[in-house]
């Protein structure tokens, strides 16, 4: 996240799958100095290669010696699980427990589209917040030509995982690979600075002022490239360029320069990286380790996925008759079995009100046939008291069965009721090896359900009692499997609930786009149960189906059509009409898999950046859009929030690289939210949808990475490496279509919020993206703007300063000379502000060096974070132009604010 106002937000420590968890689910632990519990996860697709385990031990063995040397003693690797695809020959491998491809901490995969072999992580949160994972391609791990250019392995992992774990950021910049210092001197984006090296045009050596291409931002010419010494004294930094031997260290704060345009200084307001990790919590419970002698070597463990087991444990409870409840879990379970468990899984049922029942041993699902056995035992009747821990246990009587143990298995837990007896099956849980999902429906579900999803890794949803809500179905279809084995999963297209008056419709569209299609349904329900509205779905070749296409189920007063074969793609309209002569409440979901098994669909995954928050802090709610790895732009990303009493909150989610979007076109989609309207469990729930030419494919490729090193000076010899490889011809990139999706992302509690109208504790948004840039006697400054509340509504001001160095904005702004801009009105939050400033040039020397900051405040007196500080260079004209000469001959330029104000702007004297 990026940081707002003066409050700190919690830090709460593949994509080919939706996850409905806090950003960090990683269930690694450091006991000791020693990192436990680490997961690599090799991607389903990639060929068996016995080579790349042992090419990942060889890599996290010499990891975890230069890990501890570089954190002065502090930190090492000791148990790593590798998790083997079930696609792979099974030997002497373990059985998993909780660990999944979908949770791993590093992913082994190879892209859809190629962007080459570039190791990276990739991170949703802000300075100091753990990142999502890393991703590994095997040809990285097996292909040892890469070492020249990446350097050893085990020093790359450790660039990565102080992304991963500590929420550090690059010390280059790719977009500005180099800067004019204070100095006025060219230099390399680098630290530390002590790194040796020659700047080279085209692979030949040339004068720095022959890379200059524009004076005033410090642009180079293309082909303009630093090249390091191979052999050199500098021991920083890891984040910049570890693959010299002599780089040992982190940059710290006598190393690091805060005048460097690279992310680290953007992302953690100037802080080094080694102080950034000492803010951390496992700096905080940790010291560095006595003696001289190094930690053991981490031991391995290789762990395979095997099949699926999943048994559904349903409250059948006195109170599960209120509120149609039991009918709706019916409902939703119905659905999971039929359309959203995959093929060969194992599924079994028990319910349970004050004791348990087993009423379907595990099933294999191998047909339609196998899904209509297991639905028949559905529960019907609610009546009794509420023992959860009886069901669990019950529920791990069930998968024991299939051979011996609960390791793996999953356990999807609905209930309704309290049950003050819930902590006494928690040691059971805990050693279990099973994974617990689980669905708290209505506002009394025991307020301890949670702990059980917390302490196994599992998934955690919750659902309201309203008809017009599809939250339970909407949970159901969110427990995905984690084997990442996309194109067997079912994925939700659509997802639709109103209450319609009488003669009314309800009507949308569906897009089905041509990475889905196949086993696709069409799920409609109404309520009261009377008799099912007048149905018509029309595909995009104008064949309509009505109800007499839909299987129709009188109990559940639902109807279900299945699509034949592959969906066709386009746009699919539906309308349902209410005959009654009082209002009636419609549900539709649609769901489809994927069309093509070679070719992955696009996916949501919804994301928290807490799982609790306390009021006033901010919660940020994530989508992150993809096809395969590839970062999808362009999207229409809405999400909807809701307590179990009151109206719902929307938000629209951004990909702009400001307020809590971290980085712009990554894919990543980010808002904050801050409209509680009260303590409790919330639901999320993300819509995306795409259209034809608008959304698009990223021709390049998200997250922090290692620097691809061009080349290395031996012995006074410029060797170059191969030229990075690229892939930006948008003409051959794939067609994404009109799409649609719906993503759940799970549940997370709100307290401390205050009875009645909240105040306003909320300032503006820091500005991270502040720029300068000079066209001869004239400055434009360009930012977006920020709300009154976060990255929500409008500023009231903003206050923008300038000086002849950094260090002064940054800690004496208040001081620092101001510029008029108390006439300008912030726009809303979003949007494009530009600034227009000429300075004084009497006493202004030629490549005079400017900087900006800025600050905004609200109507409550609120003020924002300093933004980002900006640079730019002024370079007067060889002409004998005075400034009164400038001013007459650019009075004519204007600019345009809010759409119709014009104006040029001078400093305050």
């Amino acid at each position: 996240m990026a940081p707002c106002g003066s409050f700190m937000l919690f830090s709460i420590a593949v994509l080919l799958e939706l996850r409905p968890h806090a950003l960090h689910a990683s269930q690694v632990q450091l006991k000791g100095n020693g990192y436990e519990g680490v997961v690599i996860a090799i991607n389903p697709a990639v060929p068996e290669n016995e080579d790349i385990i042992a090419k990942i031990k060889g890599m996290v063995t010499d990891a975890s010696f230069y890990m501890f040397n570089a954190t002065h003693r502090r930190f090492f690797f000791k148990d790593v699980k590798i998790l083997i695809p079930k696609s792979w020959t099974p030997k002497n491998y373990q059985k998993r427990k909780h660990e999944s491809y979908e949770k791993a901490d590093v992913i082994v995969a190879d892209f859809y589209v190629k962007y080459g072999d570039d190791p990276y992580t990739l991170q949703y949160g802000g300075c100091g917040q753990p990142g999502k994972y890393i991703h590994l391609t095997p040809n990285f791990l097996l292909n040892d030509d890469l070492i020249d250019v990446y350097g050893l392995r085990g020093r790359l992992f450790v660039h990565e995982w102080a992304h991963l774990r500590w929420g550090v950021f690059d010390e280059y910049n790719i977009d500005k690979p180099f800067y004019i210092s204070g100095q006025n001197k060219l230099k390399a984006t680098r630290c530390s600075t002590d790194i040796q090296g020659m700047t080279v045009c085209n692979g030949e050596p040339c004068a720095e002022k022959d890379c200059i291409k524009d004076p005033n931002t410090g642009e180079v010419e293309e082909g303009c490239q630093f090249i390091p010494e191979k052999e050199q004294s500098a021991k920083t930094s890891i984040m910049y360029m570890q693959a010299l031997p002599s780089v040992v260290d982190f940059c710290d704060e006598n190393s690091h320069d805060t005048e460097v345009p690279h992310l680290q200084n953007k992302m953690c307001n100037y802080q080094s990286t080694w102080a950034v990790i000492k803010a951390s919590a496992d700096f905080k419970a940790t010291s560095p380790m006595g003696g001289t002698d190094l930690p053991a070597p981490p031991s391995f463990s290789l762990l395979q996925i095997k099949e699926r087991v999943v048994c559904l444990v349903l409250d059948v409870s006195g109170s599960m008759s209120l509120e149609n409840r039991i009918n709706r879990m019916r409902q939703a379970a119905e659905l999971f079995i039929l359309q959203i468990v995959e093929v060969a899984s194992h599924v079994g049922i028990v319910t349970f009100n004050s004791g348990a029942t087993i009423k379907a041993h595990l099933t294999k699902i191998t047909d339609d046939n196998s899904r209509k056995q297991l639905i028949a035992n559905l529960p019907t009747i609610a009546a009794g008291g509420t023992n959860i821990c009886s069901g669990v246990r019950t529920g791990f009587e069930v998968v024991r069965k299939l051979d011996g143990n609960t390791n793996g298995a999953e356990i999807v837990l609905l209930t309704d009721g309290e049950d003050s007896g819930m902590n006494s099956c928690f040691a059971d849980v805990a050693s279990s090896g099973a994974t617990i999902h689980t669905i708290a429906l209505g506002p009394k579900a025991a307020a301890e359900l949670e702990k059980l999803a917390d302490m196994t890794e599992g998934f955690k949803f919750s659902a309201k009692d309203t008809l017009d809500s599809n939250g339970l179905i909407d949970a159901f279809s969110g427990i995905a499997d984690g084997s990442g084995l996309i194109a067997l999963q079912s994925i939700q297209l659509e997802s639709a609930a109103d209450e319609v008056e009488p003669g009314m419709l309800l009507s949308g569209i569906v897009a089905i786009d041509q990475t889905v299609g196949n086993d696709t349904f069409f799920t409609i329900s109404w309520h009261p149960n009377v008799r099912p509205p007048g149905i018509k779905v029309t595909d995009p070749n104008n064949k309509v189906y009505t109800l007499a296409d839909f299987v129709q189920d009188p109990v559940l007063h639902a109807a279900r059509l299945q699509i034949p074969g592959t969906a066709q793609p386009g746009e699919w309209t539906y309308t349902f009409n209410n005959t009654l002569d009082s209002s009636q409440v419609f549900s539709l979901v649609v769901t489809s898999r994927a069309a093509n098994a070679n070719v992955p669909p696009v996916i949501v995954n919804a994301q928290l950046s807490q799982d609790t928050v306390n009021f006033p802090n901010p919660m940020v709610v994530y989508a992150d859009v993809r096809q395969g790895f590839s970062p999808v732009l362009g999207a229409n990303v809405t999400a909807v929030i809701e307590l179990e009493f009151g109206n719902p909150v929307t938000l629209h989610l951004v990909d702009d690289g400001a307020g809590a979007d971290i980085a712009k076109n990554d894919g990543i989609y980010s808002k904050f939210f801050h409209s509680y309207n009260g303590n409790g469990r919330y639901n999320l729930k993300v819509r995306v949808s795409g259209k034809n030419n608008v959304a698009s494919l990223s021709t390049n490729l998200a997250g922090s990475r290692a620097l691809y090193i061009p080349g290395y000076i031996v012995n006074g010899t410029i060797k170059m490496n191969p030229p990075r490889p690229t892939y930006t011809d948008n003409s051959t990139m794939p067609n994404l279509g009109t799409f649609t999706r719906i993503a759940s992302g799970g549940t997370f509690f709100v307290s401390s919020v205050p009875s009645g109208p909240l105040p306003d504790v909320f300032p503006p948004c820091k500005i991270v993206d502040l720029e300068a840039r000079a066209e001869e006697f004239i400055i434009y400054l360009t930012w977006t703007a920020p709300g009154g509340d976060f990255d929500e509504g409008q500023a009231s001001s903003y206050s923008i300063k300038m000086s002849d160095s950094p260090a002064e904005l940054r800690d004496n702004f208040d001081n620092a000379t101001s510029l008029n801009i108390s006439f300008m009105i912030p726009k809303p939050a979003g949007s494009r502000e530009t600034f227009v400033y000429v300075p004084e040039l009497e006493d202004k020397a030629n490549n005079t060096i400017l900087y900006f900051a800025m600050r905004a405040t609200d109507n409550s007196s609120l003020v924002s974070q300093l933004s980002n500080v900006a640079q730019v260079v002024i370079v007067v004209p060889r002409t004998d132009l005075g400034r009164n000469d400038a001013k007459n001959r650019f009075s004519c330029v204007f600019w345009i604010f809010l759409g119709s104000a014009v104006a040029l702007f001078f400093v305050v004297p």
